[in-house]
């Protein structure tokens, strides 16, 4: 380009110099400007389309290169997120059975103390019948007592003794009596 303004320079000093200088030279030398500026044109549209298809190039690698770390992303999310989800079930699984062992336990010491307190409860009965069937046991002999008393009594009376001859039977009784005929 730079050959073609020295030679455009040069034919313009001429023409204004010379009276009989040909103007079709000074247009053939502006065809030739023409197809360098076409050239130099085609060059910059051939170096912009590579530099649009690197731009493209680079843009997929980048796409590319994103989706493959989103992918890696969402993989390592998808594992945490089981990794997470099995402790979770585990923790869940634990609890579960602590609470089921706790209610076994419970239930357990339930049915203990319930037959503690039966075992308890039947024990007390127990204690307060026997010493019912003690007291009545106890009167039951003392009124048996006194009643073989007082009929002895009466037997000895009946059959006519000499101490006792002229009295009833209650006479003879010494509880019957008060201290007083005693020491008489």
């Amino acid at each position: 380009m730079e050959d073609l303004m020295s030679q455009f320079t040069t034919l313009s000093d001429q023409a204004l110099r010379d009276k009989n200088f040909d103007p079709s030279t000074i247009e053939d030398l502006m065809k030739f400007f023409e197809i360098e500026a076409y050239k130099s044109w085609a060059a910059m549209e051939s170096e912009l389309q590579k530099e649009a298809e690197d731009a493209v190039n680079a843009m997929a690698e980048a796409e590319a290169e994103l989706e493959a770390a989103m992918d890696d992303a969402m993989e390592e999310f998808r594992r945490f997120e089981e990794e997470m989800e099995r402790e979770a079930m585990a923790e869940y699984r634990s609890s579960m059975g602590l609470g089921d062992a706790s209610s076994k336990m419970g239930q357990i010491w339930e049915k203990s103390a319930t037959a503690a307190s039966n075992k308890y409860i039947e024990a007390a009965l127990n204690s307060a019948n026997n010493s019912m069937k003690s007291a009545a046991k106890g009167i039951s002999n003392a009124k048996v007592s006194e009643m073989v008393l007082r009929s002895g009594r009466k037997h000895v009376h009946s059959v006519g003794s000499p101490e006792t001859s002229g009295r009833t039977g209650e006479e003879s009784d010494p509880e019957y009596h008060s201290g007083d005929e005693r020491g008489s």
